[in-house]
């Protein structure tokens, strides 16, 4: 697009002669302002990106103009080239104090205000430039991070974020929750990915929100799998009890989200150890011993509900 240049002068022959100086420069997209308060108006309600700025004018004059463009936030960085036929230094000091960019006096030289536009224009499209290209930065390292957190809880992600690592340590009395969804799949291969998508998506949301209202935190999901632990990274007195009952949970709201859907959660199969914490509170039965890969065997007892 064409840069916005405003000219601000209470001298209508001052205006139209900058604004036909400024077009045989080549710029076409020119704006005017007779006084300073109406030309910040106009700098706030659209983009601006060089001021050629009068200093004596009523209402506001261009001093007035540099203070409350320093103290705006979204119009500091706007270059304004005071033009005004006092050549008392002192004057040319005290806008350059405010913020002003440059100086020319009355009447001005067209090939100097040629340069001086056209280098504070640069200047200003370049800053535009990296502004856009810090925001995309800024969006980008959001989306990442949102990413990661919807694979990873979002404490671990703060902590690799800061340390670049996590460092080993031993938690006893941890409950974990693993859960998959039965023939996902074949379901995957016979439906259109955006469909399975979206029927997954939905699926572990609400396993989420089961999840956190139980007290545990998700760690993972990969696919159709979603793991989630009780008593690992903030505490609960009672971990087991706490999975026990999201996994109903879950199960009950995945028989209703597609009754053809079946998930297993591994947390429903307890170990004997496990067991031993709810076997007052719960209904179970054993299913014996099982070989696990890298342990001993182990008694797994099904849990069925939870005594009210």
């Amino acid at each position: 697009m064409d840069p916005v240049v405003l000219v601000v002068d209470d001298n209508d022959d001052n205006r139209f002669t900058l604004s036909m100086h400024l077009e045989t420069c080549g710029y076409s997209n020119i704006v005017s302002a007779e006084n300073g308060r109406e030309a910040l108006e106009k700098m706030r309600s659209g983009p601006v990106d060089l001021v050629l700025l009068d200093i004596m004018m009523p209402v506001l004059d261009g001093y007035g103009v540099l203070e409350e463009m320093r103290s705006d936030v979204a119009l500091r960085d706007i270059p304004v080239v005071m033009i005004s036929a006092l050549e008392d230094i002192n004057s040319v000091v005290r806008c350059i104090e405010l913020g002003a960019t440059d100086y020319l006096t009355k009447p001005f030289n067209p090939v100097l205000l040629k340069a001086r536009v056209d280098n504070l224009i640069e200047k200003s499209r370049y800053r535009a430039q990296e502004a856009a290209y810090l925001d995309r930065i800024e969006s980008e390292r959001r989306r990442a991070d949102e990413l990661l957190a919807t694979v990873l809880p979002r404490s671990i992600v703060r902590a690799l974020k800061r340390d670049r690592r996590l460092a080993p340590r031993r938690h006893e009395d941890v409950a974990v929750l693993f859960c998959d969804v039965v023939g996902f799949t074949a379901y995957s291969e016979k439906n259109p990915p955006e469909i399975v998508f979206a029927e997954l998506e939905t699926l572990i949301d609400r396993f989420e929100e089961i999840a956190a209202r139980h007290g545990l935190e998700k760690i993972k999901t990969i696919g159709d799998a979603f793991m989630a632990t009780a008593n690992l990274l903030s505490h609960l007195d009672e971990p087991v009890r706490a999975v026990v009952a999201c996994a109903l949970d879950m199960l009950a709201a995945a028989r209703e989200f597609r009754p053809d859907w079946a998930v297993r959660i591994g947390i429903v199969n307890l170990s004997g150890r496990a067991w031993l914490h709810l076997r007052n509170r719960a209904q179970g039965r054993s299913l014996g011993l099982v070989d696990l890969k890298g342990k001993e065997k182990l008694e797994i007892v099904e849990c069925v509900a939870l005594k009210p």
